[in-house]
């Protein structure tokens, strides 16, 4: 009964892929011609000390003349930055001097590493090494030389991925109306394709005291600052050669005590250690090992109030598995993943929601280039079994390759196609319930057009596990296209997801659902729809234009659908105006109507909700202030007529900057629920304090505590950093759990000593 549903929404897909490749040229082209940028290669030694007294730098040369991303994108900027870059056969040099006329201190976040880049003074490179407008890396300084380093991956979409981390020194000096910028990047530290001279590059510089962000080849301002489509041309003289011997191996010892007070098992000592290794295979490949890995928590998951029927999203934070992630972390969507990383060594409790490790035994992924166009990963990973668990030991297996496309003869190559296979095979039978094999197959199409302004994806999944068939029921397909331009922006998005799809390695929440009459697990197929329109105004003069960067209207549309693929079980209406101000504070009003079919008793919050249909209208409104002020406050308030009763949702997050050192905020949230046709009402606090302090840039103290009235449990937790050394740590650690009395649930004290051997 589905078959044709699904035909037709391919059908659409591929209309709008075909659509799209029919667009007129002129639509694809990038703005403009873009900029060039020489360099030489270097025989003498630099000395990143923030002093340019090198050769070197007198005969660079300029990268300068930047142009405005923020207030504007059609003029150049007024703050003046110029920048040099060289290299030799370990390095990539770069200088900046990053003039600065204005009185008034710098706007700093912390001395921490990975700062936010959009609320500092920073400077920032971003590379695109293989020149595909697909994956790249960016380094970044702030203005009192705070590091900054992630990945560029999907062409920049969503911006950079600061999980990653690598070897590289910079140097800030403090001059006379300007601070200077210093660099040196190992060729070690990044992957890139041997025999290249040409590589894409680009510059970017906040001056938040003048209230402006620049880039040297131009960037439109609706579009992330990394975004490689907008990349100049980096041109060596020489290309830069493989280097040598190329590996880091990464020892870790921990010991710690803990004591779990509710079970009363007394004081006990814990201790572990292993090693990961990272082996260049070739310039563009990488071999990642681990043996017997340490993969606690030294900074735990920030916890979150759940008023949905489905199980919340916690992001990856795991060394091993966030290199070259988006290689097998971007397949499907955020709801609907074939792989997620997380499932492998970590077991959460569906109680407290507290985490347990599963022994990881070893573990090895390849990942990188093989050829220009040509991406690839293989990761095996094996674990252990827990017998007080009933989880038996598990070999996970995952393969995935993308193959850079274009639509258009004599376009870049932007798009990609790529293919995923994830198995978890049953290596023991300590539980003889769980099943032998779960497997899942997928091809993904990703559209990125050379102008950034069509973006989108297609993708089809099958699962096969043992006693399931293999038919519709066990396929996951999906289309999203989205198209953006300054003034106005649609999206389409359509979903399927089978009853008998199973993604164990993957997190596909909505397919499984809970009937508390019957007290059984239930799993359902859904189809889903979900428009989106969107219009911006720019005000071009008088008070408005100085006041405020842009006015957004926005009409979105989510529904979803029973197996059927006809009869409506959930809708959302929602309207919204957001204000963006010249300032950077925001203001943002959403009204909407939504529809709920509940199929059998259902919990939602605390609550168990009786099956049936349920209509209701909300509210929200979101304001958050001037983020260069030292001083910030984000505030939201929602009225929901929830599931027949009310839901009055309050939040409030302060933040004060005590510059550079430190940073305390609160975190508020309050959730008033009442449900008068079942007589019940209740509250749900989250209340998060938090102190964040860089005593100097290697030397890091937070604390925070979490009290969730939701899970009924308060969690201290505080840790000390010291990088005495680059890539290598030295943590202390701290954590409570109380319960809603006060009364102690369980403490740890964990230090851990992490050593990244590498010869530069």
């Amino acid at each position: 009964m589905f078959r044709p549903y699904i035909t037709c929404r391919l059908a659409t897909s591929y209309l709008l892929l075909i659509a799209y490749c029919l667009l007129p040229t002129n639509a694809l082209n990038a703005q403009g011609k873009e900029k060039e940028l020489h360099i030489s290669k270097v025989q003498s030694v630099v000395k990143i000390d923030g002093k340019l007294d090198e050769a070197c730098w007198l005969v660079a040369e300029k990268a300068k003349d930047f142009w405005q991303v923020f207030p504007f994108d059609s003029s150049k900027g007024k703050t003046k930055t110029e920048v040099m870059m060289a290299y030799d056969n370990k390095f990539l040099y770069i200088a900046a001097n990053c003039y600065d006329d204005l009185p008034g201190d710098y706007v700093i976040q912390s001395l921490k590493r990975d700062y936010s880049y959009p609320i500092s003074d920073a400077f920032n490179l971003t590379l695109d090494p293989f020149n595909d407008h697909t994956n790249g890396f960016a380094f970044g300084v702030n203005a009192l030389g705070a590091q900054r380093e992630g990945l560029v991956t999907f062409g920049g979409w969503q911006g950079v991925t600061t999980d990653w981390d690598n070897i590289w020194f910079s140097e800030v000096r403090q001059e006379k109306g300007r601070w200077v910028v210093e660099m040196a990047i190992p060729f070690k530290s990044i992957r890139f394709s041997e025999g290249t001279k040409e590589w894409g590059v680009n510059f970017a510089r906040n001056d938040l005291k003048r209230n402006e962000s620049s880039s040297w080849n131009p960037v439109p301002r609706i579009f992330n600052i990394a975004t490689l489509n907008f990349c100049g041309h980096l041109i060596f003289d020489e290309a830069p050669k493989k280097p040598s011997f190329n590996a880091a191996f990464i020892p870790y010892v921990t010991a710690g005590l803990n004591e779990d007070y509710q079970k009363k098992t007394g004081l006990k000592t814990m201790g572990n250690a292993g090693v990961d290794g990272k082996i260049v295979v070739t310039p563009s490949l990488n071999l990642d090992l681990t043996i017997n890995p340490d993969f606690s928590q030294v900074e735990v998951d920030r916890q979150q109030v759940n008023l949905t029927r489905f199980n919340l999203f916690y992001p990856e934070k795991r060394l091993f598995f966030n290199d070259n992630s988006d290689l097998f972390a971007q397949y499907g969507f955020r709801q609907i993943r074939p792989f997620f990383s997380r499932q492998i060594g970590l077991y959460q409790s569906p109680i407290d929601l507290s985490l347990k490790n599963i022994p990881i035994i070893a573990g090895a992924r390849l990942s990188g280039k093989i050829g220009k166009d040509t991406r690839i990963g293989i990761m095996d990973v094996q674990t252990g079994a827990d017998t007080a668990l009933q989880i038996n030991s598990q070999n996970y297996f995952v393969a995935a390759v993308q193959q850079q496309v274009s639509f258009k003869k004599g376009k870049p190559k932007t798009h990609n196609l790529a293919f995923i296979a994830v198995n978890r095979q049953r290596a023991s039978a300590d539980n003889p319930n769980d099943p032998a094999f779960n497997r899942v197959l997928g091809a993904d199409l990703n559209l990125n057009s050379p102008d950034s302004k069509l973006k989108g994806k297609i993708f089809m999944h099958q699962s096969f596990s043992p006693g399931v068939a293999t038919d519709w029921n066990s396929n996951a397909n999906a289309t999203f296209i989205n198209y953006t331009t300054n003034t106005y922006y649609w999206s389409w998005n359509h979903e399927y997801v089978g009853k008998n799809y199973r993604a164990e390695v993957g997190y596909v929440p909505r397919i499984d659902l809970y009937d508390f009459k019957a007290l059984r697990p239930v799993k359902m197929t859904y189809g889903r729809l979900e428009p989106d329109i969107g219009y911006r105004i720019f005000p071009r003069k008088g008070w408005l234009k100085k006041r405020i960067n842009n006015i957004k209207l926005d009409l979105y549309n989510d529904s979803y659908f029973d197996s059927t693929l006809i009869r409506l079980t959930d809708l959302k209406l929602q309207t919204t105006m957001s204000v963006a101000f010249q300032s950077s504070a925001t203001f943002s009003l959403s009204a909407g109507h939504q529809y709920s079919k509940l199929l059998f008793d259902t919990k939602i919050g605390n609550v168990i909700l009786p099956g049936g249909k349920y209509n209701w209208r909300y509210i929200h409104y979101f304001l958050e202030t001037n983020k260069r002020k030292k001083l910030t406050l984000s505030h939201g308030l929602a009225y929901n007529g929830f599931y027949g009763g009310s839901l009055l949702n309050a939040s409030l997050d302060v933040a004060y900057r005590y510059q550079p050192y430190g940073i305390f905020s609160l975190s508020l949230s309050r959730n008033a629920l009442n449900f008068p046709q079942l007589g019940q009402q209740s509250t749900i606090w989250l209340i998060g304090p938090k102190a964040e302090m860089a005593f100097t840039r290697n030397l890091f103290f937070t604390t925070f505590i979490q009290y969730n009235t939701q899970i009924k449990n308060m969690n201290i937790n505080t840790r000390l950093q010291w990088r005495y050394r680059p890539m290598s740590d030295l943590f202390i650690v701290y954590s409570d759990n109380y319960d809603p009395n006060l009364n102690v649930k369980n403490r740890a004290l964990v230090l851990k000593w992490v050593y990244w051997l590498q010869r530069m």
